[in-house]
This record gives structure tokens, C-alpha cells and sequence, in this order.
């Protein structure tokens, strides 16, 4: 594995995903660029044939279609042989009669998890069990981090995806819970003016369109379907 990037770390938020070369269990990889024009979601684990990772793995497996359906690939990290991915799949399908067919990256050396900033430093050689969601471009659009001890919620990280793929195209922002938001169903958030101008553009733009408004900074809009 090579990481070509000029910084190693913990990518942010908006930072480029560093460059890696891979081994996976579908052969060798470079990433972003072998999943330019496509979302991906790296997904990282402690090690193999661990209970909690296992149910993650079925997890994702399960809603594999739901994400290649919003143009996204997954990849599984752990620190072990591609041998070691190999027959821990091969119980999943046994055992749970669920066949793993996204790539599962070898990180035995832990270089990964290091150029990552995964590795937990109170924990030995464990990786930090981290999701990064990065876009076509390349560039890290959300991160989440969990404890070893509980198990993603797989369905937040899809909602997640497609709320960033939902802003993106329709340049609104999203509320809590959406689109199974309490007060406002699926509707989405206009943003705030920032002059006074737009603002008074803004409350004429809500009377015009029908927005539900409740103030020139506070908007909301049904999707068009």
C-alpha cells in the first residue's frame, strides 16, 4: 500500500480522500480514483470474525442494491490477510446465508488504518470503526465514528448519502430526521438570505411559491417529484 498525498490523517470534512493502493479481496485498487464518478463508503473494522463487525457486514450486504442504486460503491477494511476476508465471508455465507460481494480491503500492515487516522491509540493495533462517505470528486463528505462495542446503524448511513446527494442537487439543506422529519414530513430548508435585500426577497419569494415559511430565515419547500 502506498499513500500519495502530501499529509496523512484523519481526513475532515471537505478535505480530498487521500490516495491509496489497495489490496482487496476483488484484487488490487486504487482509491478515489478507480471509483471516480461514483460516491463510495469505506467502512473500516477492528478485525475479522468479530460478532459486532460480522452483523455490519450483513447489514451493508443487505442494503448493498439501495446504495448502487444512488450511483455508490462499498468497501470493507480490516486489519488482516485477504485470506482472513476470504474465509470470514465464506462463514457469513454459511452461517447466515449472506454472500458478500463488495471488496474488503487487507490492511495487515495497518498502513491504511494509519494514513486514515484510524488506528486508536489506546487499543493496540485496533482500528478505529470509522465510515467516510466520499462523493465523485473524490472529497470526504461525512464521517462518523463508532465504539467497538455497538453496531452502525446502516440505514443512518444510506439516509445520510442520500441527504448529501438530495442537497447537492436541489441546493437546500435538510432537517433533522428527514425525510421522516416529526414537524415537517420530507420537506427541505431553503438557506438563510444573508442581506437584508434577500431577506425581503426571500418572504416575497415564500408568499409567490407557497413555501411553508414561518420566517425569512426559517423556509421550507416540498421536492418536486
Amino acid at each position: 500500500m502506498t499513500d500519495e498525498s502530501d499529509e496523512s490523517g484523519f481526513p475532515l470534512i471537505g478535505d480530498q480522500f487521500p490516495e491509496l493502493e489497495v489490496a482487496t479481496t476483488h484484487g488490487p485498487k486504487s482509491i478515489p480514483d478507480d471509483y471516480e464518478g461514483k460516491w463510495f463508503i469505506l467502512f473500516s473494522h477492528p478485525g475479522d470474525f468479530t460478532p459486532v463487525c460480522t452483523t455490519e457486514f450483513v447489514g451493508f450486504e443487505q442494503r448493498r442494491e439501495a446504495f448502487e442504486e444512488l450511483n455508490t460503491e462499498l468497501i470493507g477494511l480490516s486489519i488482516d490477510r485477504v485470506h482472513s476476508h476470504i474465509k470470514w465471508t465464506e462463514w457469513i455465507d454459511e452461517e447466515i446465508d449472506e454472500k458478500i460481494d463488495f471488496p474488503i480491503i487487507a490492511d495487515e500492515s495497518g498502513d491504511v488504518a494509519d494514513a486514515l487516522g484510524m488506528v486508536h491509540p489506546g487499543q493496540g493495533s485496533s482500528t478505529v470503526r470509522a465510515v467516510f462517505i466520499v462523493d465523485p470528486e473524490g472529497i470526504t463528505r461525512q464521517v462518523l465514528y463508532y465504539p467497538k462495542e455497538i453496531g452502525r446503524n446502516v440505514d443512518e448511513v444510506l439516509r445520510s448519502l442520500e441527504a448529501l446527494q438530495t442537497s447537492d442537487h436541489e441546493g437546500v439543506a435538510l432537517p433533522a430526521n428527514w425525510p421522516e422529519n416529526e414537524n415537517f414530513g420530507d420537506k427541505v430548508l431553503l438557506s438563510p438570505p444573508g442581506t437584508v435585500d434577500e431577506a425581503e426577497a426571500r418572504t416575497a419569494e415564500a408568499d409567490e411559491e407557497g413555501y411553508e415559511s414561518y420566517d425569512w430565515w426559517f423556509t421550507l419547500k416540498e421536492l418536486e417529484s
